[in-house]
């Protein structure tokens, strides 16, 4: 498994110093209806909001 997982999406709760992405476990999925073959078709959906 990924010993860092990075993220730049600093509105999230598990952002941490870094850009690195200080949740647990990381669930994404994807939007594509038959085979996901770009990072623009997934989602992350440990996503929280800070506020």
């Amino acid at each position: 498994m990924a010993q860092d997982v990075m993220c730049e999406v600093n509105s999230c709760l598990h952002w941490a110093d870094n850009n690195k992405c200080s949740a647990t476990s990381i669930y994404i999925i994807s939007n594509s209806p038959d085979h996901t073959r770009k990072s623009e078709e997934t989602d992350c959906k440990t996503f929280e909001s800070k506020s």
